[in-house]
């Protein structure tokens, strides 16, 4: 049987719900002396809600990612922030579609591949924590951006950016320069609260399927559709 718990994880996903298991032990050992019976409780509640949350944040759900090689998939599950046109970004040359995910504690922090693609570049780059609901994290915080080239036609080149936010502290990239990644393949995560941006040519024969406000889920969620 499947665990659905990714593999991106560790050893957070082993070593943190041990840390509240033995605190649960200690309260309730220690705490039955020395505090009264509710304060107990509303500990062990406490902790046992913390202990449900550690689990969920590192959750591997299935997805089924929808067969349409004319659309670019989100790369991150949260909610979207911003959606505009910039002049260049790294890796593309000329107006580029830049759509922003902001990922909550409570989202699913695995990055997927918008569509199939080769992996061309891989660029790490160490910064600052900034909360990543603010568009300005994705120039000074730390980051990793992954320059990709559709195997399929039209051969665009794209730029799934990973980007640390205030609470995250730990960008997971598990792909490597010359791999070629299908539609809605996993690629790696971000521990806790970030941001994930796609970063795509602009074009006419590109249509954007999704604005700001717009929970979106990795994988499963189009975001751009080609229509040429």
């Amino acid at each position: 049987m499947r665990i659905p718990l990714t593999k991106y994880g560790w050893p957070q996903v082993v070593v943190y719900p041990i840390v509240v298991v033995i605190a649960m032990l200690v309260v309730v050992l220690a705490g039955s002396r020395l505090a009264p019976a509710w304060a107990v409780l509303t500990a062990e509640a406490i902790l046992a809600a913390v202990l449900i949350w550690a689990l969920m944040f590192f959750r591997d759900p299935h997805r089924e990612t929808p067969p349409d090689d004319t659309v670019l998939v989100a790369p991150a599950d949260g909610k979207v922030t911003d959606v505009e046109t910039v002049d260049d970004s790294d890796f593309i040359d000329g107006p580029t579609i830049r759509i922003g995910v902001f990922l909550s504690i409570f989202n699913t922090h695995i990055n997927r591949a918008p569509c199939n693609a080769r992996i061309e570049k891989i660029t790490y780059r160490k910064g600052r924590y900034v909360n990543a609901m603010n568009p300005l994290s994705s120039k000074v915080n730390e980051s990793n951006t992954v320059a990709m080239v559709r195997t399929g036609a039209p051969e665009d080149r794209l730029v799934v950016k990973q980007i640390s936010g205030a609470i995250a502290r730990r960008i997971v990239c598990a792909a490597q320069q010359g791999q070629e990644l299908d539609r809605g393949e996993k690629f790696g995560m971000i521990k806790f609260g970030s941001r994930t941006e796609l970063y795509v040519p602009a074009n006419e024969h590109i249509e954007c399927m999704v604005a700001i406000g717009d929970n979106v889920k990795a994988g499963v969620t189009p975001l751009l559709r080609y229509t040429k």
